[in-house]
């Protein structure tokens, strides 16, 4: 109950300082920004900014190849809140995390989508592609432009909180990910939720594979769902 409660603070909290306590929206620079994104107009966006707006693409995939294994098993789908996390980043992804159960289970069959997002290639690629990013950003970004767009644009800002969120909030879903695959290691826990996207980026490269027919089961919270 703390840890729903805690997510719904953070959700409800995260609207809240966007709507009232960010810098102000500049809305036709940021209309200009995402046509020119969307375009592949790149040249004209600061290699900072596309980065981070890429970025959180990352995120969504390090956390769809956790949560949709997750959601099989929980009494709400993932797939809804990963379309809802396309469009409003971490805003979509947060009640997701507060509406599910504590899981350390899987049973049945991976279908082909669950192959994919569990392979170790699909860890490789993501991995590639956000280290390729941040590599773009650090040699070629323009970081006092992006600063300064920090603390003065609602947009900038409050995307730039979201990644860090994004990256904050994985070890809230790690453990069970871990139980799941019979990989109950605290060193690895600690070493993966210690270092923000990249410690995920190296457990989804690393981590083995998701048993089928099987059910891991951590034996203290099935003596407690027994009693209820």
């Amino acid at each position: 109950m703390t840890r729903k409660i805690a997510l719904w603070s953070l959700w409800a909290g995260f609207i809240a300082y966007i709507l009232w306590l960010a810098p102000p929206l500049h809305l036709e620079d940021t209309i200009i920004l995402l046509k020119n994104i969307f375009t592949l107009n790149w040249a004209e966006v600061n290699p900072v900014v596309l980065s981070l707006f890429s970025l959180i693409g990352s995120c969504l995939f390090i956390y769809s190849a956790v949560l949709f294994i997750d959601g099989r098993m929980q009494w709400i789908p993932f797939w809804p809140f990963a379309l809802a996390a396309v469009t409003s980043g971490v805003l979509g992804l947060l009640p997701y995390l507060a509406f599910r159960e504590p899981n350390q289970e899987f049973s049945g069959q991976k279908d082909a989508f669950l192959q994919f997002v569990d392979s170790r290639f699909f860890g490789v690629a993501v991995s590639l592609m956000t280290i390729g990013l941040f590599a773009y950003a650090l040699i070629w970004g323009d970081w006092p432009n992006y600063w300064q767009y920090f603390w003065g644009d609602r947009f900038l800002n409050g995307m730039s909180l979201a990644f860090c969120l994004f990256c904050l909030l994985f070890p809230t879903v790690l453990g069970d990910d871990m139980a799941r695959r019979g990989f109950n290691n605290p060193l690895i826990f600690w070493a993966v939720a210690l270092v923000p996207l990249f410690g995920p980026l190296a457990y989804l490269c690393l981590r083995p594979s998701l048993p089928e027919n099987t059910r891991v089961v951590n034996n203290r919270e099935s003596t407690v769902r027994s009693i209820y």
